[in-house]
């Protein structure tokens, strides 16, 4: 297990902005339903910077690619190159993994499954991809990385972060899709009482739910936004976001959902599917 050690700049918490589900395109106006990729990603980070909220590290959560092309991976680099805190980056659904690593060595990209954020936080990184379909599962080989990075930090709260959603959202199309073995990615969360808050990508909504315990997350996506709670494929007119989670000293997760503003990312709100 790779591991990485992120100061704390903050002496109260740690602060990581999430960015999820870019679907970028090696043709800078490469388009998904509608929505050129690139430009709204560049949206979000151009909303970030007038934001202006000091944060340690960035977290991706999936789905950066959409075409599996190297290319497309470089612009995502590219993209978060105005910063200079480091990137933690796993592969979603649409993500191939050896154009993902092909652009590593990166100045910000750390290829790493643990981060020690200050004195209080680890942040455990899991693949939950299984290639070639939508749906996610985590390998035996996952399921016991995480076990034994919880194991050896008792004293840590933790945040676990994978692309898939453990838990039904509330969609129908969209939970056939989530984490197929759930079941066991609980029964080791459930061991841990350090464990509080799992972050998600994959369905492009906001979502903060409890389950067994632990907080649940998921974020929109810097695209198209899927519609929550609908039985089938449907689109959602609100604008790409990101997420800020402060993880303070005493455990808490302080986090908040944030949206560019105007409408020029609205999607073709007629599509079936994508």
């Amino acid at each position: 297990m790779q591991t990485y050690s992120l100061p704390q700049t903050n002496p109260d918490s740690v602060v990581l902005l999430q960015i999820t589900d870019t679907h970028l395109f090696a043709d800078a106006a490469g388009s998904l339903l509608g929505v050129a990729t690139r430009d709204s990603f560049h949206a979000v980070l151009d909303a970030v910077d007038t934001a202006a909220r000091p944060f340690d590290a960035v977290v991706a959560t999936g789905d950066i690619s959409q075409d599996h092309s190297q290319q497309s991976y470089q612009r995502f680099c590219d993209g978060i190159a105005r910063w200079s805190q480091p990137c933690f980056w796993l592969p979603g659904n649409h993500d191939y993994q050896p154009s993902m690593t092909a652009v590593l060595p990166s100045p910000q990209i750390k290829p790493c499954q643990q981060v020690l954020a200050g004195v209080h936080w680890q942040v455990i990184l899991l693949d939950s991809q299984v290639q070639g379909v939508p749906h996610g599962e985590l390998s035996p080989a996952q399921l016991s990385m995480l076990d034994q990075a919880l194991a050896a930090h008792p004293e840590r709260h933790t945040l676990v972060l994978l692309h898939h959603h453990p838990l039904e959202a509330g969609s129908a199309w969209l939970d056939q899709h989530k984490l197929h073995n759930a079941e066991a990615f609980w029964l080791v969360v459930d061991k841990y009482p350090q464990v509080k808050a799992i972050l998600c990508g994959h369905i492009h909504q906001e979502l903060d739910r409890l389950c067994r315990g632990v907080r649940v997350l998921a974020t929109p996506s810097t695209c198209i936004q899927f519609l929550p709670d609908s039985h089938d494929f449907a689109l959602d007119p609100q604008n790409p976001g990101w997420r800020y989670l402060e993880l303070t000293n005493q455990g808490e997760v302080i986090t908040q959902v944030s949206r560019i503003a105007g409408e020029q990312f609205q999607p073709q709100f007629d599509a079936g599917g994508y």
